[in-house]
């Protein structure tokens, strides 16, 4: 069965509901969804790096703006 949503004439906020929407209900079914092979080689790389002093955590403000180019 295909869905399609009428993304072209959706605003930015009818695109985020129906992404919410979406998230909520896979959330419901985790063990129906499974991770792709490559995100435990990611978390592995990361706890390693984490381990070894190279990576340290930062709060989620801080991760936001690193991601939109502010920090560093």
């Amino acid at each position: 069965m295909k869905t399609t949503l009428p993304l072209e004439s959706m605003s930015t906020a009818e695109k985020l509901r129906a992404m919410e929407a979406i998230w909520e209900d896979l959330s419901h079914n985790e063990e129906q969804v499974e991770s792709p092979a490559w995100h435990e080689q990611v978390l592995k790389e990361r706890e390693a790096l984490f381990n070894s002093g190279k990576e340290s955590p930062i709060d989620w403000e801080g991760a936001k703006e690193r991601l939109r180019g502010r920090r560093p």
